[in-house]
Order: structure tokens, then C-alpha cells, then sequence
């Protein structure tokens, strides 16, 4: 196979292909879409020309219709319930001692694997930390962090509350890592451009998976930040060479139950039509 196959049999003309490939590496010849000979290379593997088609004539040479998940045609949740599903969502502070299951958390990142990157590149890797002990040794050495920060530039830290955190965490009172079970990093090679905003987005597939598995989670920043910036933590999280972390969140069960979904502001926004 060059670049794709068309059954002809299957194969209506219909011209979905060619409008929906992001690239525009398709054409029609005849009845049937081709590739564009000298546009091949900056195929990106997405897929989209074999799972718009509604009748599975067209096989990629990275995939199949037959490898690909069906779509059920009213597999959907309407809109009323995904509205609620989505606002329903709460950052889990408070976590059972009990960990998640392995499967459970492979189980987030197969759906978090789906979103979005540029370019299709897919550049994100993934470390999970489990075990309460070792959270907590993280969450120290971003403790430590916050204190270089504080004596390095005393007022940024104290506009960041760093001086209130680092005072809870010698009291015992962890406000860094809640005494989660589990800690998810995700990082990327530093030189990929395309890696942080992608990691922004699989976290918060992973995070409205969380949710829906009955999963608690919470967006980690100290530790993301302290993992970009503290060298002693960088180390203990010996990731990849050239590697940096792009999001961490933590993982449990939720202790509590939310009855109600909190009032938030109005969007601001500014229609134009021209």
C-alpha cells in the first residue's frame, strides 16, 4: 500500500476524504479519491480519511476501518445531560486512603491519549507515582521549592502564599499533595513547542474521565512548577534526558460526595460579526 487503499466498491464519490483531511493531501481522480504525489510527506496519520467514511472504503497504511472503534450513530449524550456532566466536575481535595486499581488509571490515559495534538505528533509521556509515602516525598521537596522562592524573592513567594503553605506543611497539614494516593506527570521533550498545550488538553481529558469513573482528581501546579523549576525535585522524578514536566494531578478516591454545583460568573464576551 503507497499512502491509502480505495475499495471501489464501496467507494460513492462522496468527497468526504478529500474536504475533511486536515492537510489537503487528497483528491478526486475520476470517482475515486487519490493522494496528491508530491504532498504524501506531510501526511500526519490522523486517521480522519478512513473514520469519515460512512461506508469503510478507504484503508491508511497506519490503520484499517477494521482497527478503528465504531461509533455508535446515537452513542452521544445530549446536550442537557453533557452540560451537567461538565459542570458537575470538582477539583477532589480530600481523598479515601484506599489506592486506585493499576487498570483503573491505564484506563484514563488510553481515553487521555485521544485528545488533541498538533500536528497529530502525539509527543506526551506519562509517570504515575503511587503509594501515599511517595507523593508526600514529593510534595516535600516542592515544599522545599517554595521555601527557596521565599528567600530568593521573599514577596512573589509570599503573593503566591508561599509562606502560609510551607507553614502548614511543618505543622503536618499537607496542602500540596492532600495526601493523595496517586500523582500523574505528564511530560514532553522541552525542544517540542506543541508538547504544552497538548499536555493541557489530554490532562483535562483525563481529569472529565476521572470524573465519570467515579475517580477523584486535582490539577497539581505547585508540583508542576516546582518539577520545572527546583532541580532536586527533577531529579527524584528522573524523567527522560531533555524531558519536562507539562501537568501533574493527583488521583484518589473522593472522601466526599458534592450535592450541588456552585454559582460561577458570567462569561465575558464580546460578539462580532465583523
Amino acid at each position: 500500500m503507497s499512502l491509502f487503499a480505495v475499495d471501489e466498491s464501496k467507494c460513492t464519490s462522496c468527497g468526504a476524504c478529500v474536504e475533511e483531511c486536515p492537510v489537503k493531501i487528497i483528491a478526486m481522480s475520476g470517482k475515486l479519491p487519490v493522494p496528491v504525489p508530491e504532498l504524501v510527506e506531510f501526511c500526519i496519520d490522523c486517521g480522519h480519511c478512513v473514520t469519515v467514511c460512512p461506508y469503510a472504503a478507504l484503508s491508511h497504511r497506519a490503520m484499517s476501518p477494521s482497527q478503528c472503534m465504531a461509533v455508535p450513530v446515537r452513542g452521544g449524550i445530549d446536550t442537557a445531560r453533557a452540560e451537567t456532566f461538565m459542570r458537575s466536575r470538582r477539583s477532589i481535595r480530600s481523598f479515601k486512603k484506599t489506592a486506585l486499581a493499576k487498570e483503573d488509571i491505564a484506563r484514563l490515559l488510553d481515553t487521555a491519549r485521544y485528545a488533541p495534538s498538533g500536528h497529530n505528533s502525539q509527543p506526551l509521556s506519562w509517570t504515575v507515582i503511587t503509594g501515599r509515602d511517595p507523593v508526600r516525598r514529593l510534595a516535600g521537596l516542592t515544599a522545599d521549592w517554595m521555601e527557596s522562592v521565599l528567600q530568593a524573592n521573599p514577596e512573589m513567594g509570599k503573593s503566591l502564599n508561599f509562606d502560609r503553605i510551607t507553614a502548614n506543611w511543618k505543622l503536618g497539614m499537607d496542602v500540596i499533595s492532600r495526601d493523595a494516593p496517586h500523582l500523574l506527570l505528564c511530560h514532553a521533550d522541552q525542544a517540542n513547542v506543541i508538547a504544552p498545550s497538548a499536555a493541557t488538553i489530554a490532562l483535562a481529558y483525563l481529569e472529565l474521565a476521572a470524573h465519570a469513573s467515579g475517580i477523584g482528581a486535582c490539577w497539581s501546579g505547585y508540583t508542576q512548577y516546582a518539577a520545572a523549576n527546583f532541580p532536586p525535585l527533577r531529579e527524584q522524578l528522573a524523567l527522560p534526558a531533555g524531558h519536562v514536566t507539562l501537568g501533574a494531578m493527583l488521583l484518589g478516591r473522593p472522601k466526599y460526595r458534592y450535592h450541588r454545583i456552585p454559582v460561577r460568573k458570567e462569561p465575558g464576551v464580546e460578539w462580532r460579526t465583523s
